[in-house]
């Protein structure tokens, strides 16, 4: 494909689905054709928003190069199949699916079709993480600290902390390490809505916590590393690298007082809004035919550690072998 715009579609538009229809008519390189959702009212209201069409799911694939999929995750695997028999390039919110062997399907039915399969992990489009990229090769990391918290939801989840929180994080470490993750604790607390998990990648030792019961909202990763600590907030998009940390004590009027200095960077971080940043690859991976920030591939890998995390935490038969 070598049109300068391609035509796409939202399916799903609830409350993720329907900001990538505002982005898509946003962009300059998509054409936004319509949305279907399966609640009717709902889609018609999105459609007139952002000046498109309300549609089915097969007449919306009829008429797309390419289609987000944010419907429920139990109804992924189904759709994105939908869309790859419609020869329709996919962007499938996270998880990729509801089970690791649907999501290896999943990869192959996008290989066999020369289609694009690209999974919404939308941390990587976030800039304090596109410029951590950067930063971490450099570094012999020892440890990793990654926190989501949030206050209870007003609506009801049809996936755990783990599935909805978590593997963002998991997907992050998995991408920047470049280590197979290896699960060696976790657990939760009585309603399963607060998660902690102890995840090896490689030498480096993680620990990753997501909770849906603390009140105030937490999205931070903190990486020690021996030369420094790397300390990135998502929600400020801000990083900061701690040095040269040097403990003393001082005498001040008589006064013997402890003193701990270190030298503070602030790695220039760009603007921009990740979800624009994720949907602009996704439709130059379409446009050009190449392999999209974050595959299939990448998808399951994160799938697979979740998968673990939630079968040791919340109890149930292991599905990873």
């Amino acid at each position: 494909m070598s049109t300068n715009t391609i035509d796409v579609g939202v399916i799903g538009v609830g409350n993720m689905g329907r900001h990538h229809a505002r982005v898509y008519q946003e962009l300059p390189t998509t054409k936004l054709i319509g949305v279907a959702d399966a609640d009717l009212e709902a889609a018609t209201g999105i459609a007139s928003d952002y000046e498109t069409t309300a549609l089915s799911i097969e007449k919306l694939l009829d008429r797309v190069d390419a289609v987000s999929i944010a419907v429920p995750t139990e109804y992924h695997f189904e759709t994105a199949m939908a869309a790859f028999r419609k020869g329709t390039h996919v962007l499938v919110e996270k998880p990729i699916v509801h089970a690791p062997e649907y999501a290896q399907e999943l990869i192959e039915s996008a290989r066999e079709r020369d289609l694009v399969l690209q999974v919404g992990h939308i941390e990587r489009f976030n800039p304090a993480i596109q410029a951590l990229v950067d930063i971490v090769p450099d570094l012999d990391v020892l440890a990793v600290d990654a926190r989501r918290l949030g206050p209870p939801l007003d609506r009801e989840m049809g996936t755990s902390p783990v599935l909805d929180l978590m593997i963002h994080d998991i997907d992050i470490l998995l991408s920047l390490l470049d280590e197979k993750g290896e699960v060696r604790h976790a657990s939760a607390t009585a309603d399963d809505q607060h998660v902690t998990a102890t995840v090896e990648f490689g030498d480096v030792l993680g620990t990753l916590t997501a909770s849906r019961i603390t009140q105030r909202k937490v999205r931070e990763l903190t990486i020690t590393a021996r030369e420094c600590q790397v300390f990135v907030d998502y929600i400020s998009r801000s990083i900061q690298i701690h040095r040269h940390s040097l403990p003393e004590y001082i005498e001040e009027n008589g006064d013997l007082r402890y003193r701990h200095e270190n030298i503070v960077e602030h790695p220039t971080v760009e603007n921009g809004e990740p979800l624009k940043k994720e949907l602009a690859a996704f439709a130059e991976a379409v446009r050009t035919g190449t392999e999209p920030v974050v595959t299939g591939t990448d998808g399951l890998d994160a799938l697979r550690v979740a998968s673990e995390i939630e079968t040791v935490a919340l109890g149930g038969e292991r599905v990873i072998q």
